[in-house]
């Protein structure tokens, strides 16, 4: 047999291990692709120890080194697929992301830096957690303790606008009891209720 034919099979072979690496459909697709990788390379070194009459044998030494080593890596690569089955319920490569790196970066919308903004690269003041309540104490606290020149005033036309209506009031609840007990008496009152307007002082 002519080593072309063993050539061309073992070149379709690989074809078809790359095509499942890159296809990524399943994790357990993934290594019977790399294993059909690793079977045309071993097809190949039979067929060119064959063909070269090589004395010591090394193609046919290194294809069983190779396959040892490619069973040893199944079983491993098939423990993990069962430990990732049990935890995740999939053995979907495209879902298992839980390790992958966050997108960074001026096209995937979120800034490299947390400073700055992803459109012009601007650094932005970043809020501190302390600061907005210190704000609000001191200005909650600032009315209070500032009094402009017009407090005084302000506070003395109070107090008057508060004493003569006061007085008011006192004047209408004795005008009120007589008004009740003539009420109460049966006789009309005498003198209608006259209502004093107070002007405050400026």
């Amino acid at each position: 047999m002519h080593v072309v034919y063993p050539a061309i099979v073992s070149a379709l072979l690989f074809s078809i291990g790359v095509y499942g690496v890159l296809a990524r459909r399943n994790t357990i697709l993934v290594l019977m692709s790399v294993e059909l990788m690793l079977n045309a390379v071993n097809l190949n070194l039979v067929v060119f120890d064959v063909w070269l009459r090589d004395r010591l044998h090394g193609g046919q030494v290194l294809t069983l080194f190779v396959i040892v080593i490619a069973a040893a890596e199944v079983g491993l690569g098939l423990a993990i697929v069962l430990a990732l089955y049990r935890n995740r319920q999939t053995v979907d490569l495209d879902r298992l992301r839980a390790l992958a790196e966050p997108p960074s970066g001026p096209g995937t919308g979120a800034p490299a830096n947390p400073g700055t903004t992803p459109e012009t690269g601007a650094e932005t003041p970043v809020p501190v957690p302390g600061a907005s309540r210190s704000g609000e104490e001191s200005s909650g606290a600032a009315p209070r303790s500032g009094a402009g020149p017009d407090s005084g005033a302000t506070r003395a036309g109070a107090e008057r606008g508060s004493g003569l209506g006061g007085a008011d009031n006192g004047g209408r609840d004795r005008a009120g009891g007589g008004s009740g007990r003539s009420r109460r008496g049966g006789v009309p009152p005498d003198e209608p209720e006259r209502t004093v307007r107070v002007e405050e002082a400026p």
